[in-house]
């Protein structure tokens, strides 16, 4: 018989086939084998730094295969298992076994403990199934005033006095009354105070210097239990880091697990023997400012998202309770005169951080120590937690980094040359931490972009650097940075550098014309007048890349063209819900292709500078294309961490309830309307899953109506038998209490009620 051993020195496995050789180094030595085949060369020249785990060499991991997760009926394939057209590797260490409410493993297949003792009748707080849909109508979906809901409720309650019944609520108080009662989803708001504690000048004082800042934060270790424990994600949530690959052994990417991010920091927890066993749950951060009025003061506020890495992408997008607001940031204000002031620029950054590392303390003793929560699927897991990618768009990924403007929070490439040609540093903590210490201020800001006085709030926590974990944003870098805010502004700049203003804007027309005419076909969007609108959308955004090239072409010269086709083609596969190894070499290829026809040089010029539309192509949105094939093979699909989700949330949690707001000190009015919305939703989630949402009202309604109907009927049968005597047999028996004929026309009514409930109960009874 053939034995193959491992072919991995050090390792005495032996196989009966080569399917079992590479699938077990696949697995058992994931490190060592993905960095020659799997994973991008590294660099020539790298950043010095002394350890960074997601872009430096790692040892190999642990010896897997001692661990024996079998004993007590765990499913973790030691070899991995198809699904349909790919193959699937685990975690060999990191596994998500089911325990009990004390953390300790239990039979991997008994079935779950029940979530609650309340009956499938029970809707609690609310009196019905009526009064909660009532509730969830009013407030959530049509999110109706108090004075529209009393108005309601009268005219409700008007039409059934003549029936001596009243509507489920009296009011709009003790509509919300019974929201506030639910105890499902309750996690209470609380606040702290931050203020400048640095050094005064001795007159003058700035105001800022002297104001206060409220942070308003709900506890995130209690919205991790919440999540994690909510059954709507059972089908759709992951516990283990895995690798898909096809039948070509190509890595397959698409949610967050399938990266290899998650996986590499699975194996630096597994490094504790302790956390053998339990799941990984990366909390997935975003923040972005958003203003809810221009025209009343500008009010803007600074809303704290989280999600979890476990949960499928198509979930986070869609706001299925994926993502939950956190709190509120503080926004320092200060007066025109000290706006540039460097002291209250450090002030605002730190401030920051300071508030971030404040909220999300609770949750970092757990990120080494397992917590027992229960997961959708109803069983007890240890969890450990750690920070995931941060969601932001630029100005905020450089409050994050500490990264001066127009610098990448990614690399070490000058601000002035990002798109050298070169490999990039990546930059690290330990590299920036190691250059504060060693560089003065100014050659820190001047020479590497780093801003001294920022300490990022992930030093706080383990397994944790910022430079790493900031995600790709589509959104903002793609389709409104380099394609609405770059080359459709450059068109219309180039036209105008060539042409006279008339002929200009004949051209502009003519491209209005050409967009307005698109035919209709499913999956276009029309624009009866053009581009030219002024408030764009992503939306708007994406809908003009299908149909801009032909609106420009003659127009612009063929290169531009070109480098529209190549931006395109990177834009549609960067989008897609899973990428393999060949979409990223066709994505680096597009990209390439950009950069080639963008920098083209003709007659020794580049077709953009040729006019002078570009001064230079130094610019970090579109420099951060060159990081999109690294952040996938790191974080799986981007459409998953796409700011996109951050701007949509800001529609629920932060606008429509200051639209609900009386507009004075609406924050306060804003917490609580989150706070209800959120009850209301794990009311949904529990009611659901205990089945007692199926159909709708009326059919409930009818179905109790029969079965009243069916006992009553069967309620009257007993008590006139209770008061006969049966004789001989039914037309001759003799009645005590009632007639004959009585007792016959109510039996044969029963009858009738029993036939159309047969499947109630049977007329034999």
């Amino acid at each position: 018989m053939i034995r193959l051993p491992c072919r991995i020195p050090g390792c005495k496995r032996v196989f009966k086939n080569k399917s079992g050789q590479t699938k077990h180094v696949r697995t058992a030595h994931s490190l060592l084998h993905n960095r020659v085949t799997f994973h991008q060369a590294a660099p020539d020249l790298r950043s010095p730094s002394l350890k960074n785990p997601a872009f430096d060499d790692q040892p190999p991991s642990p010896q897997h295969h001692d661990f024996d997760e079998n004993n007590d009926g765990a499913f973790m394939p030691e070899e991995g298992m198809k699904l349909g057209p790919l193959f699937r590797t685990f975690h060999p260490l990191l596994t998500g076994r089911k325990c009990d409410i004390h953390g300790n493993f239990i039979n991997q297949n008994v079935p779950p403990p029940s979530r609650t003792e309340a009956s499938p009748t029970d809707w609690t707080p609310y009196e019905s199934r009526v009064a909660f849909e009532t509730a969830e109508f009013l407030y959530t979906r049509n999110q109706m005033s108090a004075a529209q809901i009393d108005t309601l409720l009268d005219l409700w309650a008007a039409t059934l006095i003549q029936h001596n019944d009243s509507p489920p609520f009296t009011g709009h108080r003790d509509l919300y009354e019974t929201i506030d009662s639910t105890p499902l989803g309750d996690v209470a708001w609380e606040t702290f105070t931050m203020s400048y504690n640095g050094v005064k000048p001795a007159e003058d004082i700035p105001p800022w210097m002297t104001a206060k800042y409220d942070v308003w934060f709900r506890d995130p270790h209690l919205l991790v239990h919440h999540m994690l424990s909510n059954p709507d994600f059972d089908a759709e949530i992951e516990y283990v880091p895995y690798r898909d690959y096809t039948n070509n052994d190509q890595r397959c990417y698409k949610n967050f697990f399938s990266g290899d991010w998650a996986w590499k920091q699975a194996d630096i927890i597994v490094e504790d023997p302790e956390t053998h066993g339990s799941t990984f749950v990366p909390l997935i951060i975003g923040s972005d400012k958003t203003t809810v009025s221009v025209a009343m003061g500008h009010t803007e506020y600074h809303p704290l998202y989280m999600s979890i890495g476990n949960i499928f992408n198509g979930v986070r997008r869609a706001h299925r309770n994926g993502v939950v607001l956190v709190g509120f940031l503080a926004i320092p204000k200060s007066t025109k005169e000290h706006l540039n002031n460097k002291d209250f620029r450090n002030f605002r950054r730190q401030m920051f951080h300071s508030s971030l590392a404040k909220i999300f303390e609770s949750v970092k003793l757990n990120m080494t120590i397992p917590d027992i929560v229960r997961c959708p699927d109803g069983h007890y897991q240890r969890i450990i937690y750690g920070l995931g990618p941060y969601i932001a768009d630029y100005p905020e990924q450089l409050m994050l980094s500490g990264v001066v403007q127009n610098w990448c929070p990614k690399c070490l490439n000058h601000r002035k040359n990002l798109d050298s040609g070169g490999p990039s540093l990546l930059r690290c903590q330990e590299h920036t931490d190691l250059l504060v210490q060693e560089l003065q201020h100014a050659h820190l800001w001047h020479e590497y972009g780093i801003i001294q006085e920022v300490v990022p709030f992930t030093n706080d926590f383990p397994r944790a650097d910022i430079h790493e974990l900031i995600s790709p944003d589509i959104l903002h870098q793609i389709i409104k940075g380099t394609f609405k805010d770059h080359l459709v502004d450059w068109v219309e700049e180039y036209l105008l550098l060539t042409h006279r203003a008339s002929r200009t804007a004949e051209i502009m027309d003519d491209i209005d014309r050409r967009i307005a005419a698109i035919a209709p076909f499913a999956g276009l969007r029309r624009f009866p007048q053009g581009c030219g609108f002024k408030q764009w959308t992503g939306d708007n955004s994406k809908a003009l890349m299908k149909v801009y090239i032909p609106a420009i072409k003659g127009h612009v010269p063929r290169d531009v063209i070109r480098a529209f086709s190549a931006f395109l083609d990177f834009c549609y596969i960067v989008r897609r819900d899973t990428l393999t190894e060949d979409d990223l070499t066709q994505l680096q290829d597009a990209l390439n292709r950009f950069h080639q026809y963008r920098l083209l040089l003709f007659l020794h010029r580049e077709i953009f500078k040729t006019t002078g539309v570009v001064p230079d192509f130094s610019l970090p949105r579109q420099h951060s294309l060159n990081h999109y094939f690294l952040m996938i093979r790191l974080f799986g699909a981007p459409n998953g961490l796409c700011s996109s989700i951050t701007e949509s949330k800001h529609i629920k949690a932060v606008k429509e309830p200051w639209r609900r707001s009386s507009r004075y000190k609406a924050l306060g009015q804003m917490l609580l309307t989150n706070q209800r919305l959120d009850k209301i939703a794990a009311a949904r989630s529990d009611f659901e899953a205990r089945g007692m949402l199926q159909g709708s009202c009326v059919s409930d309604a009818l179905r109790a109506l029969k079965n009243r109907e069916c006992s009553l009927y069967l309620r009257l049968f007993r008590f006139l038998t209770c008061n006969i005597q049966v004789v001989a047999s039914f037309q001759t028996m003799t009645v005590t209490t009632m007639t004959t004929t009585n007792l016959r026309t109510h039996y044969r009514l029963f009858l009738t009620v029993c036939a159309s409930t047969s499947d109630q109960i049977s007329p034999s009874r």
